[in-house]
């Protein structure tokens, strides 16, 4: 049985009488297997929007009614981080973990396998309680795994693992449903679910076990006015990024007539520039400080939806997409480092809120996307999404000029 243990960095930092700046240390192997799990949850989380075509068809449903999956899997992850933060409170990491991907391979495989929508909505229910627990907990146990120097970026490496999805992941389920069917893409994701299972469970020591937060240090948080604009922050930024993002298939193909390829691509497209927005920040964030990080990266995204008119081609469309892919990812790694700067003690239970903000941003953005293109509002997705941009924004200064009292550093 292995104990606990902090991960040391392999190589010696810049002597110091060094003239120059310092290299980066290299970050502690383990977190890799927690990179390569929120590729995995990010990917079945975004296998919807990339096969909503093929569920409609194949169901016989139209793209609103198929995009209440993605309204009602954010909902229940919006409810499900807070409670299940603090059911799993105390659960070595290591064991939750692996857990959580194996109940996750197994909900995808049968998602395969439904016959209609109603049955496919309800397993997607269980099947998205995954994310609402991996995701949060992977980054509520990286303060374990490294030093406090370290902590911002290791956070952001992270969850690079959400921009390798959009690159890698969400291209490929595309391009699965739109070749063979949406339910090869959902048994490929729940394929890589149970790899992801076993390398967490060899690789992460045993042990691993973030403070569990008491109620006062719940109140504390929920009384915070820095962290619970922070969190107001993703709640916006989330929601208007959904009203069109959940719709991008259906979107291209009924105003560029795309092909499955071109959609896969064009998502590829997408993801490249979110994984180097994301790797940007990862190196940077330490040194440009998280809120200043946020408000780059919401900004970058307001700028497409700015643009979004002129994309009356597919190249065009690809240009205009790369300020948003580029601020998509980044932002929130940088929501997640700025939470844990405000109070490190209260990164369990602020990142599970956040990520509540997060999905509950989906869930009314794919909603109110799903009504407005069953209202004919297909062409104006794009300036609703843009207000929730602009008043993410407005919320992010406004956070930003909060102080966090020093109760919040130790609260437990």
């Amino acid at each position: 049985m292995r104990g606990p243990q902090r991960y040391p960095p392999m190589t010696m930092p810049a002597p110091p009488e060094s003239t120059t700046a310092p290299a980066l240390a290299p970050l502690p192997r383990v977190l890799w297997p927690l990179l390569f799990g929120n590729f995995v949850i990010g990917t079945g989380v975004m296998v919807v929007p990339g096969t909503l075509n093929e569920i409609s068809a194949s169901l016989h449903i139209s793209v609103a009614t198929a995009g209440q999956l993605i309204a009602a899997a954010a909902a229940v992850m919006c409810l499900g981080a807070p409670v299940l933060a603090s059911v799993v409170a105390g659960w070595d990491r290591r064991r939750l973990l692996a857990l959580t991907l194996c109940w996750y391979a197994v909900f995808l495989g049968l998602s395969a396998l439904m016959p209609s929508f109603a049955s496919l909505l309800v397993v997607r229910i269980f099947t998205v309680l995954a994310p609402a627990i991996f995701t949060p907990q992977a980054a509520a146990c990286v303060g374990l795994l490294v030093p406090p120097e370290q902590r911002g970026r290791a956070i952001s490496f992270v969850f690079l693992g959400w921009s390798v999805a959009s690159v890698l992941g969400l291209p490929l389920g595309a391009f699965l449903g739109g070749t063979l069917d949406w339910r090869a893409a959902f048994a490929a994701v729940a394929v890589l679910g149970a790899v992801s299972a076993v390398w967490v469970w060899r690789a992460m020591p045993d042990g691993i076990k973030p403070p569990a937060m008491s109620r006062a240090a719940w109140a504390e948080a929920l009384r915070s006015p820095a962290l619970m604009l922070c969190v107001a922050v993703t709640l916006l930024y989330s929601a208007g990024q959904f009203v069109l993002f959940s719709y991008f298939a259906p979107y291209f193909k009924a105003m560029l007539a795309t092909t499955p390829v071109e959609l896969s691509l064009l998502f590829a497209w997408f993801g490249a520039f979110g994984l180097l927005g994301n790797i940007l920040i990862s190196r940077r964030i330490d040194r440009l400080g998280a809120p200043r990080a946020v408000m780059w990266g919401v900004g970058a995204m307001a700028l497409s939806l700015l643009l979004w008119p002129l994309g009356s081609n597919l190249v065009l469309v690809a240009l205009v997409l790369i300020p948003w892919a580029l601020g998509c990812f980044s932002s929130n790694s940088a929501q997640q480092a700025r939470l844990v700067g405000i109070a490190p003690a209260l990164a369990s239970g602020s990142i599970a809120l956040n990520s509540s903000a997060m999905y509950a941003g989906q869930a009314l953005g794919a909603g109110s996307g799903g009504w407005l293109i069953a209202h004919g509002g297909m062409g104006s997705l794009h300036w609703f999404a843009l207000a929730g941009l602009l008043a993410s924004m407005a919320m992010s200064w406004w956070a930003s000029r909060q102080p966090a009292h020093a109760s919040l550093k130790s609260a437990v």
